[in-house]
């Protein structure tokens, strides 16, 4: 669900980490406990590997030290801000297969997108690398799912701006689920510029506020184990 998936779906060349998102319960995490065992991987800051703060939307971090992962750092988490439940997004994966027959299970592009809707600098050139990556692989034959999503999540004005010139209609409906498209049907490239800054900023503000108080729990957290 991380930027594992992102080198995938070929937006990244590399990724320091893996994120997994999983489903939160007591059976999962008793699987999951025995895979990261093999990993011979322990917990590296608050919160501690326990269902709850799973549940609340915290990530539990790991580092693996098995010699053929040695320094490996895991996150997992099972609820993400704006981002749908475990099991709409397992019905939505995209499966991939590498050549040994290894199977991967990959969160959907439209559900990447969300989840990176951050307050990081980082994932916001990731998005866009991600979209433009899709809409410049398909556009040539795309189905109307993909034009929608490509309304709906493009971050580059004069993508938005031709997008809207060969499908007014569809942009025009779309412009209810997403304010600044009534400016690319319009073609006005600054003001669509200015719009898509506002809701990047109105995003990341978003995102800062779910996790102020998932941040005020984990500094009582990491208090609480200094004062031991």
């Amino acid at each position: 669900m991380g930027g594992q998936a992102c080198v995938l779906y070929g937006a990244a060349e590399f990724s320091r980490d893996v994120d997994l998102a999983i489903i939160a319960s007591p059976a999962n995490l008793s699987r999951l406990r025995k895979a990261l065992a093999e990993l011979k991987a322990d917990v590296i800051a608050v919160p501690p590997f326990q269902l709850k703060y799973l549940r609340k939307g915290h990530a539990i971090h790991f580092r693996c030290f098995a010699p053929e992962t040695n320094g490996l750092r895991v996150d997992v988490m099972t609820k993400m801000r704006g981002v749908d439940s475990f099991a709409k997004l397992w019905r939505r994966r995209v499966t991939l297969e590498a050549r040994n027959g290894t199977s991967y299970q990959l969160m959907s592009l439209p559900d990447l997108v969300t989840a990176k809707k951050t307050q990081r600098d980082k994932d916001w050139p990731m998005i866009r690398r991600l979209v433009e990556g899709n809409y410049f692989k398909h556009r040539e034959n795309a189905t109307r799912s993909q034009l929608k999503f490509w309304f709906l999540e493009l971050r580059t004005a004069e993508l938005l701006l031709a997008l809207a010139s060969e499908h007014p209609k569809l942009c025009h409906t779309l412009a209810t689920r997403r304010r600044l498209l009534k400016f690319g049907a319009l073609h006005d490239k600054v003001t669509l510029t200015e719009a898509l800054f506002e809701e990047e900023n109105a995003e990341r503000e978003a995102d800062r506020r779910y996790w102020a108080p998932l941040k005020a729990e984990l500094e009582k957290l990491r208090h609480a184990r200094l004062v031991r």
